[in-house]
């Protein structure tokens, strides 16, 4: 017997009649023997409804109140998946976020999990019963009621799974894996078996939508085997697994883009010690996470200082850096219309001249490169994002479907 998280997102509960589908797959799990705790998303759309609906109200709704309203669609889904086990004839049993504890910051719409309370969950699974619980929400520490951020669904079953020392957690979505890059842009991309947590970070940060990157965090921070898998089939999906040997062998895993991102420029700031921490202090405060930075060379006493953020909040990032007059920068200029695309994996640690290869390919494209960050095991450009998928399928075909070329 083993005690396996399932997770199902927005598009597997996103009618009754799927809801009832996902009831009949856990009941056949249940049937085989294990022990399950699944955790819901709201249904597909639901949540972009409610958002919707907030700012008919008002066009910046108070944080508080805003994850009040989101956090209900999952209790809909999480309430209907109980009822159609139930009527599968299983016993089950739905917890929200303060009914089992899930306690976070307060930081409102993007939340940390802080601990998790799997005692109620314990008891119910040694009652027989089927575990239903609500994912994308927790309480703070006020037990006011706070929201994970997109996709942070996969966070909760992670974390309900690293609470409970679950065999796997399994996270169910409309794809049956990961792929080496978008196959909607890129009818090449093929599933990959076997990746490691540290590739699915920087794939999931880098702007691949299959798994939130804090949960594939707590995944690799607790040694939580994780499948993703489709809801709508029974194959082998794609298991997020510690390195081995044979990761290695592969130069670059994946080819991932995001156009999410906005790119904002000061002018002319003086270039003095204690600029930086000026500058991105203020915007850490006020919750925004920045991305890639570049500072150009000093000239006159003076330099301009780029970097990217979140396209969500940069309007929010704008506001921060206008109130700081101390930086007495000459002009603020935002570009909206960026792609990021990166490169990315562990067979890169051992390779020289990755970097130089990608820009080679690109240049080959004629495409620009505004901004370049690199790791260990990724390169990442900012172009403009019209070019973004010739750069995407140029990329794949040099470093995935040429790969027993290198």
């Amino acid at each position: 017997m083993s005690l396996v998280v399932q997770k199902y997102g927005g598009t597997s509960v996103g009618s009754v009649d799927r809801i009832k589908n996902v009831a009949r797959r856990v009941a056949a799990a249940r049937e085989r023997g294990d022990d399950l705790v699944v955790v819901v998303s709201a249904m597909a759309g639901e949540t972009n409804r409610l958002v919707a609906l907030a700012q008919e109200i008002c066009d910046m709704p108070d944080e508080r109140e805003r994850d009040v309203l989101l956090a209900s669609g999952e209790q809909v889904s999480t309430a209907l998946l109980a009822l159609a086990l139930r009527a599968t004839g299983h016993k089950a049993r739905s917890f929200l976020a303060h009914q089992m504890r899930i306690r976070t910051d307060n930081a409102y719409g993007k939340a940390r999990i802080k601990s998790i309370d799997a005692s109620r969950v314990r008891q119910s699974l040694r009652d027989g019963e089927i575990v239903v619980v609500a994912g994308f929400q927790g309480v703070d520490e006020d037990d006011n009621i706070t929201t994970l951020g997109r996709g942070g669904s996969d966070t909760s079953a992670v974390a309900v799974a690293a609470a409970l020392n679950a065999d796997s957690c399994e996270i169910y979505t409309d794809v049956d894996g990961v792929y080496t890059t978008d196959p909607n842009l890129c009818p090449a991309a093929r599933k990959i078996d076997h990746i490691s947590y540290e590739e699915m970070i920087e794939m999931a940060s880098m702007g691949a939508k299959v798994l939130q990157i804090r949960s594939v965090e707590l995944g690799m921070k607790f040694k939580v085997p994780i499948h993703v898998r489709s809801s709508f089939n029974d194959a082998e999906g794609t298991w997020v697994v510690e390195e081995d040997e044979t990761m290695d062998a592969l130069l670059v895993s994946g080819v991932t883009y995001d156009k999410d991102e906005a790119k904002i420029t000061l002018l002319g700031v003086p270039d003095r010690p204690g600029l930086a921490a000026q500058i991105f202090g203020p915007i850490a405060e006020a919750n925004v996470v920045v991305d890639m930075i570049i500072q150009n060379a000093s000239a006159a006493g003076t330099t301009d200082l780029t970097f990217t953020v979140p396209k969500a909040d940069y309007k929010k990032a704008v506001a921060v850096v206008e109130g700081l007059e101390s930086i007495q920068a000459k002009g603020i200029t935002v570009d909206s219309k960026i792609a990021k695309v990166s490169i990315i994996g562990v067979g890169m640690r051992t390779h020289a001249g990755v970097a130089a290869r990608m820009f080679k390919v690109l240049s080959r494209e004629r495409i620009n490169i505004e901004m370049i960050s690199t790791s260990e095991i990724k390169v990442s450009v900012v172009i403009d994002e019209k070019q973004m998928e010739k750069a995407v399928k140029a990329l794949h075909q040099e470093f995935i479907e040429n790969q027993a070329a290198l």
